[in-house]
């Protein structure tokens, strides 16, 4: 079962990438940033209430989750800035890439949080570990090769260098929650982190508001936007209730999650008909093929 959840997680992370392409396609990727939080928080806001109420509404439950002290608010607000952060980066950078370029830059992740961990908390990896590395690395290459020929250079295109800081900052959450999820509840996190990002993606819009006008923030409604929302949270529970098995293993579980670019790659492919598939297919090849060897050598 916790497989299948796992394949689950993987489908609604890949759809959700295509949300978020097609919501920001003609809106201010603020103003989609914002909605999101907003409708994320109230998806989560019976969890609080019950939680802080002490009601015990999910008592029980995967939902159940407890109150915490002022200090454990501090790191999720922590959380929250650097969650934030890497979406707005990501929500920019989306906006003006293709899906087929910006998913497999966003699957190397686990290599970044590989390496962060190993400068950080001193892990050493091994062989399979340092394979899959530098078939990540040798993807993103072919990836810059592909990208020419859209007259994208990886190294000088503000919206690639947006994905990049996008995916370091996801790097950096990943390492934190590595931290904070010793002490916290994964849901008492997930629930109140969206409750932050809301007041903080508030100000940003309305700094925008007063700095740019109004008229920089262009929206029209289009139910992508809500699909974001809806399309993370689902697939963050089916990974909580993935996890809760008590047979589930966190490493395959993870590599799971990260075949969504699959998803992704496919609709940019077949429903946004992309250019130069055949070379940025054989980059996803590689990717993938890294991802299983940092598995294996994770296990």
């Amino acid at each position: 079962m916790w497989l299948a959840l796992a394949f689950v997680s993987a489908t609604l992370l890949g759809f959700y990438d295509v949300a978020k392409k097609q919501a920001v396609k003609h809106n201010s990727a603020a103003i989609v940033l914002l909605l999101n939080t907003l409708f994320s928080s109230i998806i989560f806001l019976p969890v609080i209430i019950s939680a802080e109420g002490d009601l015990g509404w999910f008592e029980g439950s995967i939902f159940s989750t407890h109150s915490e002290p002022f200090c454990s608010h501090i790191l999720i607000i922590i959380k929250s800035v650097i969650v934030l952060s890497s979406w707005i980066f990501g929500y920019i950078g989306i906006k003006h890439l293709p899906l087929t370029l910006v998913g497999p830059i966003n699957a190397t992740r686990p290599v970044l949080v590989l390496l962060g961990a190993m400068l950080i908390f001193g892990e050493r990896l091994n062989a399979m570990q340092w394979t899959g590395v530098t078939l990540a690395l040798v993807s993103i290459f072919l990836l810059s090769r592909a990208g020419k020929r859209e007259g994208i250079d990886f190294t000088r295109n503000r919206w690639i260098l947006c994905i990049a800081a996008a995916a370091l900052l996801g790097a950096v959450s990943g390492l934190y929650d590595r931290y904070i999820m010793r002490e916290l509840e994964p849901l008492f996190v997930q629930s109140w982190y969206n409750i932050y990002q809301l007041i903080m993606m508030s100000v940003v819009v309305i700094a925008i508001a007063l700095i740019q006008g109004k008229e920089s923030l262009k929206f029209q409604w289009t139910w992508a936007i809500p699909m974001i929302s809806i399309l993370l949270s689902a697939a963050d529970l089916a990974y909580f209730v993935a996890l809760s098995d008590g047979e589930a293993m966190i490493s395959v579980v993870s590599m799971i999650r990260r075949g969504s670019v699959v998803v992704s790659f496919s609709c940019g492919a077949l429903l946004l008909h992309e250019k130069n598939l055949r070379a940025k297919a054989i980059d996803l090849i590689f990717i993938l093929v890294g991802m299983i060897f940092l598995w294996l050598g994770s296990r």
